[in-house]
């Protein structure tokens, strides 16, 4: 574990000591990336009331944008995902208790006691339990963890659809592994924690693509075709180089009162399996199902069937997607995203909620975003649909233009210009 002094670390910030670690984070301002790593230095020093001379940790980990894959990791298939850069950013120390003080900046302190590790029932949901499922997991891993202080901020924005559980879950496994695991646990392995922690502790289903791409970094294509041990493939995604910016644009819909729009999308792609004796489609060749559709219509309904029409379509899209973006094929890659985004709206169906006419935020928000391209480009949902976000990949030379126009007719600030995090969860202070 190498660690350094406060003191030592405030000096590297003030010299630019650091600045090439900060790039690395996808940073658009080195000066802004100082100033904000100095000031969780020194409120750290402030909650905690430690002294200059204390060895800390600096770590950060990335929010996550999903490229390809609309609702197929849930079905075992292929996704298409990359760290942006928005990060959780945090000064960690041991405190030689058995007590962890998490600091987020802006809410209450979370206090976490180690001396049992299993799941609390009065957690649920919280940050705390995120805090003991990802120590727990490093313990049952035969590692001895302890107390550690904890400050962190972000710049992941809430309600993105860009994953600010999974990055605080990743940076959580960061700062764990480099305080009491020597930096032994790889990024797969971090990834895998978090979605455990976020599963049995926090008590959420998540698939593991959200906490891999914050973990592992740039863009990665994962096949799930075996969840408990995903493919992870690495792929360059060097979007600055194709000409494009990434876009994510808040349509300003509320995801309040639609969580059974979300469920309704698995049930019915679980419905169509169950069809054929399987669990998930990915258990199913899409042959049968168009061998057996009439039956099937009637079996699981016309939306059932729909979405799973979708679910092959994506599938194959993402792997190809993955190839497009590593063979820098930028004609390839705006094809399938248009390609993608039109299945969601057209077979998967998660735009507008169901029986909504008056309110179509969403669907709007993407009429806007395809006027606002003016025919370049390429705009999809982004995420689970219904309310939220959706992406676009804007020409570099176009983006300040579109950004005015998306915003003059969807509202002001709802279009964030990011770019893709070439690495993932990291300690800054390593070499």
């Amino acid at each position: 574990m190498k660690m350094k002094k406060w003191n030592e670390v405030y000096k590297m910030l003030e010299t630019g000591a650091l600045d090439q670690k900060l790039e690395l984070t996808g940073c658009r301002d080195l000066d802004v990336a100082r100033k904000r790593t100095m000031h969780v230095l020194e409120e750290f020093k402030k909650c905690f009331g430690t002294e200059e001379e204390l060895e800390i940790a600096l770590c950060s980990a990335p929010g996550r944008t999903e490229i390809s894959g609309n609702h197929t990791d849930h079905q075992h298939g292929h996704v298409l995902a990359a760290a942006v850069n928005l990060d959780f950013l945090a000064c960690a120390a041991p405190n030689g208790t058995n007590t962890v003080r998490f600091q987020s900046e802006g809410w209450p302190m979370t206090t976490v006691d180690l001396s049992d590790m299993e799941p609390q029932e009065n957690e649920k949901e919280t940050t705390a339990s995120l805090v003991r499922g990802v120590l727990a997991q490093m313990e049952k891993a035969g590692y001895q963890v302890g107390g550690c202080d904890i400050y962190a901020v972000s710049s992941v924005l809430p309600g993105s659809g860009l994953s600010s559980s999974a990055a605080c879950e990743v940076l959580l496994g960061v700062i764990g592994n480099h305080l009491f695991c020597k930096d032994e646990l790889d990024a797969v392995t971090i990834a895998k924690i978090g979605q455990k922690a976020e599963n049995q502790y926090f008590g959420k289903p998540s698939g593991l693509m959200d906490q891999t791409a914050s973990s592992v970094g740039d863009a990665v294509a994962i096949d799930f075709g075996d969840p408990s041990a995903p493919i992870v493939r690495p792929v360059t995604a060097d979007l600055e180089g194709l000409g494009l910016a990434l876009c994510i644009i808040d349509c300003g819909a509320d995801h309040a009162a639609l969580t059974g729009e979300y469920a309704s999308i698995p049930q019915e792609m679980g419905k169509v399996a169950q069809f054929f004796g399987k669990e998930v489609l990915h258990d199913v060749r899409e042959e049968e199902i168009l061998a057996l559709l009439p039956e099937l219509r009637k079996a699981a309904g016309d939306r059932a069937v729909l979405r799973a029409l979708h679910f092959y379509a994506d599938d194959k899209r993402a792997v190809e997607e993955a190839d497009a973006l590593q063979r820098k094929d930028k004609e390839t890659f705006l094809h399938l995203v248009k390609e993608s985004g039109r299945s969601s709206w057209e077979l998967l169906q998660n735009i507008t909620p169901a029986g909504a006419v008056e309110a179509q935020d969403m669907a709007v928000a993407l009429a806007a975003t395809e006027i606002a391209l003016k025919g370049k480009g390429a705009c999809r949902v982004h995420g689970g649909g219904f309310a939220g976000t959706l992406q676009a990949f804007v020409p570099l030379e176009d983006v300040e233009e579109f950004k005015k126009n998306v915003e003059t007719m969807i509202g002001e600030e709802c279009c964030h210009i990011l770019s893709i995090r070439p690495v993932g969860g990291i300690v800054l202070l390593l070499d």
